[in-house]
């Protein structure tokens, strides 16, 4: 917004005992209102001109003093484009506030953040937030506190201090002396960068420190177990009852794309009957809140009825005896040693399996698989969508059929010319011995393409 007239004066204010030495005064008009402020600075009236408003004289005390009170006027214009651009109200209070440091925020980055960790918290209570991911934010904030301290050896900074050095220097710090891998580190970081939007949203800072930071996601290679593999694992006797219960929950969610939380929360009220008169599970995910209609396998169903009078699952009124999710990993890790499978074993592997070797390997649409999964788009499914070898090898074996078939219809075609009645021996079709110039130039051309085939087969 534009002001209707700008004033910016600089003048020695008379004292009440009148003496040369006086303080140096700014003065700032928007549009008639004058508002005036103390420089601090003091100068013998003698050696002023009220014209320039500047000091006389080319001693370096007054070069100084004028030094001081151009980069004072310069700040001042500077701050009213900044308002111009902003599409602020320009008012005198406002630049005198400016200039007395009154509208800079003085919070401190660590501050904020545990104000925001305190609202997911009681968010997380009302059921809008998951625990895990509080205590991600969490963990989030002592990495920040912690980086501060190595390098500015301090307890906190304020807001304005951050740029985009301290995001570079953050991230380096996570990778190095944390030990960090990229997409680790990068999770920290965009943790991080929701209190810097959160700061920016508030007017507690102009400038986005993030602004030019770029950074990149290493893609990972997470495969599912093979067909083989899975088949292994399930007809894999083991020793160990507790091995053979985290088994078939493993197994449990390769059949039906549950994630670990949504194992453990699952009800007997979650499996209901589907519109096709099966069974289906029929609930809410824990982590986007999205809707999942899940139709169960046979395997799926035999493991839920294995284990519905298991003392835990009474207990929980669970559908299955899930344990926590450290000890379902660590004795996964057991497992796939002894039945030597490849890669790490977890619980989410099994979701992986469930939308790459179950389903899309067995011609279930994407599409029908997202629903499934509870995933908001179909590029959430395609992360999940690893081919196997095995799949390659299916896809590319139809398209040599599919070439072949190609192949041969061409001939056929080229050869089609032969079922020509010209060429019937019968001497009771009364066909000319003769043929015509039209068909003697058409059999020359199948000819040509015929060399040409079998030359290129």
């Amino acid at each position: 917004m534009l002001e209707k007239s700008l004033g910016v004066t600089f003048f020695l204010k008379t004292p009440e005992k009148k003496e040369n030495l006086r303080v140096v005064y700014l003065r700032v008009t928007i549009d008639g209102i004058p508002k005036e402020i103390s420089t601090k600075r003091k100068w013998d009236v003698t050696r002023w001109s009220q014209k320039a408003e500047r000091a006389n004289g080319s001693k370096e005390d007054a070069k100084s003093l004028n030094y001081f009170l151009d980069s004072l006027f310069n700040r001042v214009l500077n701050y009213r484009t900044e308002l111009i651009n902003s599409d602020q109200t320009i008012t005198s209070q406002k630049i005198i506030d400016f200039v007395k440091g009154k509208n800079v925020s003085k919070v401190k980055v660590l501050e904020e953040f545990q104000l925001h960790n305190d609202e997911m918290l009681a968010l997380v209570k009302k059921g809008e937030y998951a625990y895990g991911t509080f205590e991600r934010y969490t963990t989030a904030r002592s990495h920040v506190a912690e980086f501060i301290k190595y390098k500015y050896g301090r307890e906190d900074l304020e807001f304005r201090e951050l740029n985009y050095e301290f995001v570079k220097d953050y991230e380096l710090y996570l990778k190095t002396v944390r030990n960090c891998s990229n997409n680790t580190a990068l999770k920290y970081i965009a943790n991080f960068k929701t209190i810097v939007l959160r700061a920016i949203a508030k007017d507690i800072i102009p400038k986005d420190p993030f602004k030019m930071f770029k950074s990149k996601k290493t893609k990972c290679n997470k495969k599912p177990l093979s067909s083989e593999e899975l088949q292994r694992l399930e007809n894999k006797v083991f020793s160990s009852e507790r091995l053979s219960v985290i088994r078939d929950i493993f197994v449990f969610q390769c059949y039906t794309g549950l994630a670990y939380i949504d194992a453990y929360q699952l009800k007997p009220s979650d499996i209901k009957n589907g519109i096709d008169g099966s069974l289906w599970i029929m609930s809410n995910r824990q982590k986007s809140k999205s809707k999942t209609d899940i139709p169960l396998l046979p395997q799926a169903i035999e493991i839920m009825e294995r284990y519905k009078s298991h003392p835990l699952c009474i207990e929980r009124g669970s559908v299955l005896p899930v344990k926590s999710n450290q000890k379902m990993n660590e004795y996964l890790k057991e497992i796939a040693t002894i039945c030597d499978l490849s890669g790490e074993l977890n619980t989410h592997k099994a979701r992986r399996t469930f939308g790459s070797t179950v389903t899309l390997k067995n011609g279930v649409p994407i599409h029908v698989v997202k629903e499934m999964m509870g995933h908001y788009s179909v590029k959430q499914t395609e992360e999940y969508a690893i081919t196997e070898q095995e799949s390659i090898s299916v896809e590319m074996q139809q398209l040599k059929e599919k070439l072949s078939k190609k192949k041969e219809y061409d001939m056929d075609d080229k050869l089609g010319f032969l079922e020509d009645p010209c060429f019937d021996d019968n001497e009771t079709n009364n066909k000319p011995d003769v043929l015509p110039d039209a068909n003697l130039k058409l059999i020359a051309q199948a000819l040509d393409s015929i060399k040409k085939i079998l030359a290129n087969s």
